[in-house]
């Protein structure tokens, strides 16, 4: 019977985390209730609704949600950082077409064509707090920069020099891009920038420098289901743009990436 029950827990567990990914926030509150219900005990499942409550505007109970998992849980990372994130919203009707989620695997790093950035001179800690993995952001060109800003035209950052100019040039020249957040912190927003169209002006010059490892990889996917699945208190992936246009992996991933370039 405890093997049964695990069983479901577990299935429950990944259909709650399935809606999620879709966007589907209010199905993902009731289906971590239900499981709230029949485990009462399940800090993931308080933690995930609390991710649905935050993505629904309904901060009061995403809070609620998130002290449950501290109750179980005191030392959980992910319900504290949460919260700490909640502390600079307020209560307020949400409009959320203003801050559309992406489903996931629309959002990979293809060689030539998307790139993980990092943004600087960040915008104030009360908007970036509304931002999650998966928002659909988007860029403007102003001035000599290049400015990422949310749906509802709050300024969250700007696209490093040496990728913002050259996205400009590519920009003015005719290509389009979409942008979605990978990660968003007070002290650092990590966003993915994929070309979506290529004007033939534009022809043989990439957006990103290619990398030598051709496998694409799905940034935004491993981050939200790093939100989504973890129990433990980890860290966040440090994902980072290095010289040569590529991501830096965290360390335990480097064997995964050198037997990736040893199948090639």
């Amino acid at each position: 019977m405890g093997e049964e029950s695990a069983g479901s827990r577990q299935q429950r567990g990944k259909q709650a985390i399935d809606l999620a990914m879709q966007g589907r926030w209010r199905e993902a509150v009731a289906a971590n209730q239900n499981l709230i219900e029949s485990f009462p005990g399940d800090v993931s499942a308080y933690n995930r609704l609390g991710r649905a409550y935050t993505e629904l505007g309904e901060f009061s109970r995403a809070r609620e949600a998130y002290s449950r998992a501290i109750e179980f849980d005191p030392y959980n990372a992910i319900a504290q950082k949460n919260l700490n994130r909640l502390a600079h919203l307020d209560e307020v009707a949400v409009d959320l077409n203003d801050n559309p989620y992406v489903e996931p695997q629309h959002f990979i790093e293809e060689p030539g064509k998307a790139g993980v950035v990092d943004l600087c001179h960040l915008g104030p800690p009360q908007v970036l707090a509304k931002m999650g993995a998966g928002d659909k952001v988007y860029l403007r060109v102003d001035g000599a920069g290049l400015v990422v800003e949310n749906g509802r035209g709050e300024y969250l950052g700007q696209v490093g020099s040496k990728d913002g100019q050259r996205l400009i040039r590519l920009i003015e020249g005719g290509n389009r891009y979409s942008a979605a957040i990978v990660s968003a912190a007070a002290d650092r927003v990590t966003v993915i920038i994929k070309e979506i169209y290529q004007d033939p002006s534009q022809a043989n010059r990439p957006s990103f420098p290619v990398k030598s490892v051709k496998s694409p990889r799905p940034y935004i996917s491993e981050r939200v289901k790093h939100e989504l699945e973890s129990e433990e208190a980890e860290e966040e992936p440090d994902y980072s743009v290095i010289a040569t246009g590529g991501i830096e992996l965290p360390p335990e991933s480097a064997p995964e990436l050198k037997d990736k370039g040893n199948e090639e």
